[in-house]
């Protein structure tokens, strides 16, 4: 016996288990030139060349990825010195978080980060300072792979907390039955109560009815205080980076106002079903919802809390163009001007119609 136990560790322990995928998330900042040795794309290779092998995973990555860096702004070439295989990466004027499919396994196993020159230090203030007039945006792509912290939690709050505001602002509303004492009959009376219970102690005004409510929807407001409370509490550990956490702070506080009246309660997976598949859904219900899972599944943006992260951009250019317009609309607001924006097509003319002389 003692045999056989002995031939069936050494058979266990000859198996061969296959490798781990190797997750590498790429770090550098808008505007700028950035070379990265082609080698991280064939790490487990046992080829005899490794620098050619190298050159053609390069070339099967640039094609497969390049409309999803296309969207972030970025163009990527090979670069070869007789001795290195190189990714040139060349940044434009958006910052964000992309994933990155591999050439070996056709998975996002890779990550593209591109933060602001000026630093989130720098630029965060001045979102909170223009009211917020641009905030990231999450791009429908695959999650990124785990990776450090590499974001902010409070960029991440910045898009929950105003698509909730968003939701709050249109939600939908719908019939409840309420059952309430009225002072005069409404809907359905419960008249067999009335006559056994109210009128003998001469509650004659007291009208036991059942009727339909036009309230809103209360589970759905029970999810957005529970996803406002986690934000909140994701803001209070996060004071140090500056004022522009505490004026998100506010904003979630004055959130949480409009919803204190409902107690708070996580969703249940499949409560997001039902409420997607509701009539009369609105882009900005869905992203709401969206906003209210991330939160109860703790995604990040790239990475955060070591978690897969969340694909993301934000262009620098209407970063500045939006603070522009926030130091014009100031002296609009003394001048007594009107100032017409960009962002919003507002200053768009249509040409006049040729006539026929």
């Amino acid at each position: 016996m003692g045999t056989v136990r002995r031939n069936k560790r050494r058979s266990a322990s000859s198996i061969s288990l296959p490798k781990p995928r190797q997750t590498v998330c790429l770090e550098t900042t808008d505007s700028t030139l950035f070379r990265r040795p082609a080698a991280f794309l064939n790490w487990a290779s046992t080829a005899r060349d490794p620098q050619a092998q190298a050159a053609l995973l390069a070339n099967q990555f640039i094609e497969q990825n390049r409309g999803i860096l296309h969207q972030l702004g970025v163009v990527i070439e090979i670069a070869y010195d007789h001795s290195t295989v190189e990714l040139v990466f060349r940044t434009g004027t958006r910052v964000g978080a992309i994933p990155l499919i591999s050439p070996t396994t056709g998975q996002p196993d890779y990550g593209l980060i591109v933060q602001p020159r000026f630093g989130w230090q720098g630029i965060g203030p001045m979102l909170g300072e223009m009211g917020w007039r641009i905030i990231p945006q999450p791009l429908r792509l695959p999650l990124l792979p785990r990776s450090d912290r590499k974001i902010p939690g409070w960029v991440l709050s910045t898009i929950v907390l105003f698509r909730l505001r968003a939701l709050l602002d249109r939600l939908d509303r719908r019939f409840e039955f309420s059952e309430l004492d009225c002072s005069a009959p409404r809907g359905s009376v419960r008249w067999t109560e009335y006559a056994i219970e109210r009128l003998p102690s001469a509650r004659f005004l007291s009208v036991p009815c059942r009727f339909p409510d036009l309230r809103d929807d209360r589970e759905l407001k029970a999810a957005i205080h529970f996803t406002l409370r986690r934000q909140l509490i994701g803001l209070q550990g996060q004071r140090h980076a500056g004022v522009v956490v505490l004026q998100l702070i506010d904003v979630c506080l004055r959130l949480l106002e409009r919803v204190r009246q409902v107690a708070p309660k996580e969703p249940e997976p499949l409560r997001f079903q039902s409420w997607l598949r509701g009539p009369l859904r609105t882009e900005v219900f869905r992203d709401g919802l969206q906003a209210i899972e991330w939160t109860v599944e703790e995604t990040g943006l790239a990475g955060l809390a070591d978690l897969q992260g969340l694909p993301w951009i934000m262009s620098m250019e209407e970063f500045f163009e939006a603070w522009a317009e926030a130091i014009f609309a100031h002296i609009a607001r003394h001048k007594g001007g009107q100032l017409r924006v960009g962002r919003k097509r507002e200053t768009i003319c249509s040409s006049p119609e040729k006539t026929d002389t």
